[in-house]
C-alpha cells in the first residue's frame, strides 16, 4: 500500500498522529520523546516516524505549510490509514491582548479566509471546530503539567505576507487569539470523514507588540506545547 505522497505501508501508523508543519520537527520530536522509532515516510521529504510514548504507540509526521499540504496529508491518514486522531502543533502570532509570548493556544475553532470549504457546496458557513474530547483531555494535561493555556478561536490563513494591513484588525476585533495557516482544513478534514482533530500552538510571537521568541526561547516552549500534545495522545489510547 502507499499513496503517492506516503509510502507507508497499513498498519505502520498509529491512530494517533502529531502533526508539525516542519518535517525536521517532527524527527526532532521523535527523536527526542519517542523509543522504538521507524521511520515510516521519506516521499519528498516529508518525514513521518511511529514509536511510543510511556508505553502508547504514537507517529509524528510533518504537514509542510498551508491548507492544501496539510489538506492532502491529513485527508491520506484518516482516509487511507485508519487514523483517528490529528493533534496539529505549531507556532502562532499573537492577535489578541489576552495571549502573551510563550502561551499554549488550544483552538477550539478555526476561522479562515481560505476557500477551501468551497469543496462542499454547503447553503451557509461552515465553523471548523475542534473534537471535544481532545480538546477536553488537552486542557486536562495542560493543566497536570502546569502549562498556561488560552483556549478560543484562531484564523487560519491562506497569506502570511498580506496586502491589508488592516485585516488583522478585524480578525482581533472578533476575538481571535492568533494566526497561522493549517488548522481549517484539518477541521474540515476530520469532520468530513468522521474523524478527531485539534491544534496546540505556541505563541512565537505577537503582531501587535511586536514581541518574538529567540530560537532558544523557542525551543523551551515547543517542548511544552510538544508535552501537551504527547500526554493527550497517552489519554486517548
Amino acid at each position: 500500500m502507499g499513496t503517492p505522497h506516503n509510502q507507508a505501508s497499513k498498519g505502520q501508523i498509529a491512530k494517533t498522529v502529531l502533526m508539525p508543519g516542519d518535517p525536521l520537527r517532527a524527527k526532532y520530536i521523535a527523536e527526542t520523546y519517542l523509543s522504538d522509532v521507524t521511520c515510516f515516510n521519506q516521499v519528498r521529504n516529508m518525514l513521518g516516524f511511529t514509536g511510543t510514548y510511556q508505553g502508547v504507540k504514537v507517529s509524528v509526521m510533518g504537514s509542510g505549510m498551508g491548507m492544501p499540504s496539510i489538506g492532502i496529508y491529513s485527508y491520506e491518514l484518516y482516509d487511507q490509514y485508519d487514523v483517528e486522531n490529528i493533534i496539529r502543533i505549531g507556532s502562532a502570532g499573537g492577535f489578541s491582548d489576552d495571549v502573551h509570548l510563550r502561551d499554549v493556544i488550544i483552538a477550539m475553532g478555526a476561522s479562515t479566509n481560505s476557500n477551501y470549504a468551497s469543496q462542499y457546496k454547503l447553503p451557509g458557513t461552515l465553523a471548523p471546530i475542534a473534537t471535544w474530547d481532545l480538546l477536553k483531555k488537552a486542557v486536562e494535561s495542560a493543566d497536570e503539567l502546569k502549562v498556561r493555556t488560552v483556549v478560543g478561536n484562531v484564523l487560519s490563513s491562506d497569506s502570511f505576507y498580506t496586502d491589508d494591513s488592516k485585516d488583522n484588525d478585524l480578525w482581533k476585533r472578533m476575538g481571535v487569539l492568533a494566526v497561522e495557516m493549517e488548522t481549517a482544513a484539518l477541521y474540515m478534514n476530520a469532520a468530513r470523514l468522521h474523524k478527531n482533530a485539534l491544534g496546540i500552538f505556541t505563541v512565537s510571537d505577537h503582531l501587535y507588540t511586536g514581541e518574538s521568541l529567540d530560537a532558544e526561547a523557542r525551543q523551551t516552549s515547543f517542548h511544552e506545547m510538544m508535552e501537551v500534545a504527547l500526554h493527550t495522545a497517552v489519554k486517548l489510547a
